[in-house]
C-alpha cells in the first residue's frame, strides 16, 4: 500500500504495532504467538491486521474473515483460512486427512469429530510453516462460525514450538465465548491529539477549526468515523460548520456514511454489491454466474473499485467490512430475494446443496412449503458437514418458513430437540414455547413435555427438571409408552444425580412409578437396566445391583444406534461407578464421549468428560483427566454452564493436594449447589475435602468432612461411598474406632453386593484399618492383591500406604519400607503429591533415607511434558504422540527437548528407565 494509506499511518497506535511487531519476530525466531485484538466496530483492528501483514517480511500470510450471514454455516471461517493450503492435505495422517476433507466437503462420510477436525488443521498448519513461517489474520472473528472458532481456539491454545503467528481481530467489548482465555489486547479509541493529527492529515482542502473540533468529538476517538465522517460533508460545510450533529453511536454514523456512498453507485454497481455481501465466501465465479443471471455487466464492478469500496480480483473483497453490511441494508427486501434467489441458482445444487437451500430461504418473503422441505431435507447433510448445530440453524429456519400450523410445530419441536443437543438451551427453550403455540397433537405435546425437562436437565438442574420430567411421564404413558419409559429413566437419572430433594419427593416414589410402566419396545437392555434401578431404590442396594450390572454389560458389548448412546450412556455410566464396575465405568464412559464428539452434542458432551475426570483420577492418570478437565471448561464457555466443569474440578484438585485449587473448587460448587437444591452436590463437597485433608494428614479436620458426607445413605451413589471410605481412615486415625469400625461395615455390606475386585479389594482396606494382628495384615494383602487386578491404580497405591504405615507401627521397619516404597513411587508417578509426601515422612520414619523425587528439587515436569515423555517412554512417535495429546509433532519435540533438559538424558531410550527410577514427578 502508499504510504499515504489511512491503514498503515496508524496515528496513536504506536504501542499496539509494537506488540504485534515483536509477534512477528517470534513466529520468525521459531516460536508461536497468539493475540487477540477487541475493540469497537471501527476501532482499527483491520488496520491493524495490515500493519502485521505489511511487516510479516519472509513469512507466509494465511487470510480469513468472520461473515454476520454464514454464523450457522459450519466450517465456512475455517475453509477460507485452510483453503490456500489444501494441496498439503494428503501429508497428514489418513484419520486427520479424512476428518478436514469431510468438514470441507472435499469427501462424504458422517459428520466429523471436531478435536480431529482441529487436529489435522494444527497439523496442516504446521507442516506449511515447516517451510516458511505462517501468521493467519482472522479480521471478524465475533462473526465466525461457532465450529470454525471453537477449531481456531483450539489450534490457538495448542501452538508451541511451530513457527505459527495468529492474530484474530474481534469486534465487541466482549470475547467472543470460544475465544475466551486467549493472550488479547484491547484497541482502544484514540486521543483528541492523536484524532486531530489523522484528521488533518487525511482532510483535504481547508477545515474550520469548529468542523474538525466537532467531528472529533461526534467521532469519539474512533478512527474510521474519523475517516468517513467528513466524507459526508460538503465543502461548505467543512468550511462553516453548518452540519448537524448526530444522536447516534459511532458505528451507526459509519454505517449511514457507507450507506450514502453506496446509493450514490449507479445501479448496477449497487446490484453489484449487493451480491457480494449476500455472498460472503468472495466467490469470484459465483458472484459472476449470480450478477450474469440478474443482468448486470462486468463493467459494473468499476465504479465501485473507483470509490474504494471493493477490489475484485482472486477473491472479491470489501475494502471495509461496514461495507458489506451497507450494501445489504441499501438494498429494499425484494433485491435482497432476487439477489438470494440469483445465487441459489447459480450455486451448484450436487456441490453445495446445503448453501442453495440457504439462499432460497433467504430468497423467499414469507412461508413456501417448498423451501421449507428443502431446508429440513438439507438438515442432515449440514449435520453431517457440520454437526447438530448446523441441523438445527436448518430446522430452525424450515420451521419459520413452513405455512401449515400442525407442520410448522412438529419442524419447530424438530429444530429444539437439535438445538438443545448442540447446547443451544435458551434457544431451543424459545423454539419449544413457539411449537406449543402450534397445533399439536396429544402425542407431540406430551413429547415436547418430555424435551422440556431434558433441556432444564442439562442447562439448569436435576431438581427443577424432576417435577417437569415426571409429569411428562404421566402424559406419555396412554400415547406413547416407549418414550414414557425414556422419560422416567431420566426422571430416575435426575433423582440420583440430585440426591437430596426438598419438597417430599423419594427414589422410591420415582421408581416404583418406573416399575408400574409397561416395558418398552426398544432393546431388553434397557428395560432391564431401568427396572434394576428402580428395583435398588426399592428393595434395596444388594437386590438392585445384579440387575444393573447384566444391563451395563449388554450396554458394553451391544450395538447402540447414535441416539440410543447419546439417550442411555450418560445413565449407565454413572451407575458403572455406582455398582463398582470400573471396567464398565471406564468403557461406556469413553464410549459416550467419543459419540458426544462425534456428533457435537454438547449438550452430554460435558457430562461423559465429567465422568471421565473422575474414572482417570482413580484410575491414577491425574494428567490425563487434567486435559479432559481443560476440555470441560471450553466446553463450559461455549455452552455457558460451567457447572460441571467446576464439579470436575473437584474430583481431580484434592488427589493432587492442591488446597488453594480445591478450597476454590468447593467454594464455587457449594455456591452452585445452594443455587441448584442438590443434596449430592453438597455431599461431594464434603468428599473433596476429606480426600484433600487424609492426604495432608489434617485427619480431624477430615473426619469431619467425612461425617458430613456420610450421613445421607438414601443417596446410594459414588459420593456416599467415597465419604464411607475417607471416613473409615479419618477416624480410625482421629482417635475414634468405634465410628470407623461402624463405617467399614456399612461399605462392606455395599462391596458385597457389588462383588467387584475393586469394591472387595476397597472393603478390605477399610476392614484392614479397624483390625489388629494378623487379621489386619491378610485384609490388606488382600486388598492389595484385589486392587492390582483392576484399573483403580491410586486406590490400590493407597491400600500399600495404608499398609506400610500399618507395618511401620507394628515396628517391621524392613517390611515397611517395601511397601511405602513402592507407594511413594506410585503416588508420585501419579502426581498425587499430598499423599506421596505421606509415604515419603514415613519412609524417613524407617530410618530410610529418601532420594527426593523430582518435584521436590525443583525440576518438576509440567502435566503435558510429563505425558510427552510417559507416551515416548512407551515407543511412540512425535506424531503418535501428537495424535494422542492433540498437539503437533514439533511441539511434542519441543516438550522432548524440555524433559531431556530437567531430567538430564539425551536420548529417547533413557526416558523409560527414568520413569522406572522414579525420577520424573509432575507439577
Amino acid at each position: 500500500m502508499p504510504d499515504g494509506d489511512p491503514l498503515v499511518r496508524l496515528h496513536g497506535r504506536q504501542v499496539e504495532c509494537e506488540r504485534l511487531d515483536r509477534l512477528v519476530a517470534s513466529v520468525r525466531d521459531g516460536r508461536s504467538a497468539v493475540l487477540v485484538l477487541r475493540g469497537e466496530s471501527g476501532i482499527g483492528k483491520t488496520a491493524l491486521l495490515e500493519h502485521v501483514r505489511a511487516g510479516a517480511s519472509r513469512c507466509r500470510i494465511a487470510r480469513a474473515a468472520g461473515v454476520e450471514s454464514e454464523m450457522e454455516l459450519a466450517f465456512g471461517g475455517l475453509h477460507q483460512l485452510c483453503a490456500p493450503f489444501l494441496d498439503h492435505l494428503p501429508r497428514l495422517p489418513e484419520p486427520q486427512r479424512d476428518a478436514l476433507g469431510t468438514a470441507f466437503g472435499l469427501s462424504a462420510g458422517g459428520a466429523p469429530d471436531r478435536f480431529l477436525v482441529g487436529l489435522a488443521v494444527l497439523s496442516l498448519l504446521a507442516d506449511v510453516a515447516e517451510k516458511e513461517p505462517l501468521v493467519c489474520l482472522v479480521d471478524d472473528a465475533q462473526w465466525l462460525d461457532r465450529v470454525s472458532a471453537q477449531v481456531l481456539a483450539f489450534v490457538a491454545r495448542r501452538l508451541l514450538a511451530e513457527r505459527i503467528g495468529v492474530v484474530l481481530a474481534v469486534r465487541g467489548p466482549d470475547l467472543h465465548q470460544e475465544l475466551a482465555g486467549l493472550p488479547e489486547l484491547e484497541v482502544g479509541r484514540l486521543s483528541d491529539g492523536d484524532a486531530r493529527a489523522l484528521l488533518d492529515v487525511m482532510t483535504p482542502g481547508r477545515l474550520d477549526e469548529r468542523v474538525r473540533d466537532r467531528i472529533v468529538a461526534e467521532a469519539q476517538g474512533n478512527p474510521l468515523a474519523l475517516l468517513e465522517l467528513p466524507r459526508g460533508l460538503t465543502p461548505a460545510e467543512l468550511a462553516g460548520g453548518f452540519g448537524r450533529p448526530d444522536a447516534r453511536p459511532p458505528a451507526g454514523r459509519i454505517e449511514q456514511h457507507f450507506l450514502r456512498r453506496v446509493r450514490s453507485l449507479p445501479a448496477d454497481a449497487q446490484r453489484l454489491l449487493l451480491i457480494a455481501a449476500a455472498e460472503p465466501l468472495g466467490d469470484v465465479a459465483l458472484l459472476t454466474r449470480a450478477a450474469e443471471l440478474l443482468g448486470i455487466p462486468a463493467s459494473a464492478a468499476a465504479p465501485a473499485e473507483a470509490a474504494g469500496l471493493i477490489t475484485i480480483r482472486t477473491r472479491v473483497r470489501f475494502r471495509y467490512l461496514l461495507v458489506r453490511s451497507a450494501a445489504y441494508r441499501a438494498a429494499s427486501p425484494a433485491d435482497r430475494q432476487s439477489v438470494h434467489r440469483a445465487l441459489a441458482e447459480a450455486t451448484d445444487p450436487g456441490a453445495d446443496p446445503e448453501r442453495r437451500a440457504w439462499h432460497l430461504a433467504n430468497a423467499t418473503a414469507g412461508p413456501d412449503e417448498a423451501v421449507a422441505a428443502e431446508l429440513a431435507r438439507c438438515a442432515d447433510l449440514a449435520q453431517a458437514r457440520g454437526g447438530v448445530a448446523a441441523a438445527a440453524a436448518f430446522l430452525e429456519r424450515a420451521a419459520e418458513l413452513t405455512p401449515d400450523p400442525a407442520r410448522r410445530g412438529a419442524r419447530a419441536l424438530a429444530a429444539a430437540r437439535a438445538k438443545h443437543q448442540a447446547g443451544g438451551f435458551d434457544a431451543a427453550l424459545k423454539l419449544l414455547d413457539a411449537a406449543e403455540l402450534s397445533p399439536l397433537d396429544e402425542r407431540e405435546l406430551a413429547r415436547a413435555g418430555l424435551l422440556r425437562g431434558q433441556i432444564v436437565f442439562a442447562a439448569r438442574s436435576a431438581r427443577t427438571a424432576l417435577p417437569l420430567l415426571l409429569k411428562a411421564a404421566e402424559r406419555l404413558e396412554p400415547v406413547d409408552p416407549g418414550r414414557a419409559r425414556e422419560a422416567y429413566r431420566d426422571a430416575l437419572h435426575a433423582v440420583m444425580t440430585a440426591g437430596r430433594l426438598p419438597g417430599g419427593t423419594r427414589f422410591a416414589d420415582v421408581a416404583r412409578a418406573s416399575l408400574a410402566t409397561p416395558p418398552g419396545a426398544g432393546p431388553e437392555r434397557n428395560d432391564l437396566f431401568m427396572d434394576g434401578v428402580a428395583v435398588l431404590a426399592t428393595e434395596g442396594y444388594a437386590a438392585g445391583v445384579p440387575m444393573v450390572r447384566q444391563a451395563l454389560d449388554a450396554f458394553r458389548t451391544g450395538d447402540l444406534t447414535r441416539e440410543e448412546g447419546l439417550s442411555w450412556l450418560p445413565f449407565a455410566s454413572r451407575m458403572a461407578h455406582n455398582v463398582w464396575d470400573f471396567d464398565g465405568w471406564t468403557a461406556l464412559s469413553a464410549r459416550l464421549a467419543a459419540l458426544a464428539r462425534e456428533t457435537g452434542t454438547l449438550s452430554v458432551l460435558p457430562v461423559a468428560l465429567l465422568l471421565l475426570v473422575s474414572n482417570r483420577t482413580l484410575a491414577g492418570e491425574l494428567a490425563g483427566a487434567d486435559a479432559l478437565l481443560a476440555e470441560a471448561v471450553t466446553i463450559g464457555e461455549v455452552t455457558g454452564s460451567r457447572f460441571l466443569a467446576q464439579y470436575a474440578a473437584l474430583l481431580l484438585e484434592p488427589w493432587r493436594g492442591r488446597e488453594a485449587a480445591t478450597r476454590r473448587a468447593i467454594e464455587a460448587v457449594r455456591h452452585e449447589a445452594a443455587l441448584r437444591g442438590e443434596g449430592k452436590v453438597e455431599t461431594a463437597t464434603q468428599v473433596a475435602s476429606a480426600v484433600l485433608c487424609n492426604g495432608l494428614g489434617r485427619h480431624e479436620e477430615a473426619y469431619a468432612a467425612a461425617e458430613r458426607g456420610a450421613r445421607h445413605p438414601q443417596e446410594l451413589g459414588g459420593p456416599f461411598i467415597r465419604s464411607l471410605v475417607e471416613l473409615v481412615e479419618a477416624a480410625s486415625r482421629s482417635g475414634r474406632p468405634a465410628r470407623a469400625a461402624q463405617a467399614a461395615r456399612q461399605l462392606d455390606e455395599l462391596a458385597q453386593a457389588g462383588g467387584t475386585d475393586w469394591a472387595l479389594g476397597t472393603s478390605a482396606s477399610a476392614r484392614a484399618q479397624v483390625s489388629e494382628g494378623p487379621a489386619a495384615e491378610a485384609l490388606y494383602r488382600e486388598a492389595i492383591e484385589r486392587l492390582n487386578r483392576t484399573e483403580a491404580r491410586m486406590v490400590e497405591a493407597r491400600a500399600r500406604l495404608l499398609y506400610g504405615e500399618w507395618l511401620r507401627r507394628e515396628n517391621r521397619r524392613a517390611d515397611a519400607r517395601e511397601h511405602l516404597g513402592t507407594a511413594y513411587e506410585l503416588l508420585g508417578k501419579m502426581g498425587a503429591e499430598a499423599f506421596a509426601a505421606r509415604a515419603r515422612r514415613e519412609l524417613q520414619a524407617t530410618g530410610e533415607k529418601v532420594r527426593k523425587r523430582a518435584a521436590e528439587v525443583g525440576t518438576t515436569l509440567t502435566a503435558q511434558e510429563a505425558e510427552v515423555a510417559r507416551l515416548a517412554g512407551e515407543g511412540l512417535t512425535n506424531p503418535e504422540i501428537g495424535a494422542r495429546l492433540l498437539i503437533s509433532p514439533h511441539t511434542v519435540e519441543w516438550h522432548l527437548r524440555k524433559v531431556f533438559a530437567k531430567l538430564g538424558i539425551v536420548s529417547r531410550k533413557q526416558i523409560r528407565t527414568s520413569l522406572l527410577n522414579g525420577a520424573m514427578a509432575v507439577a
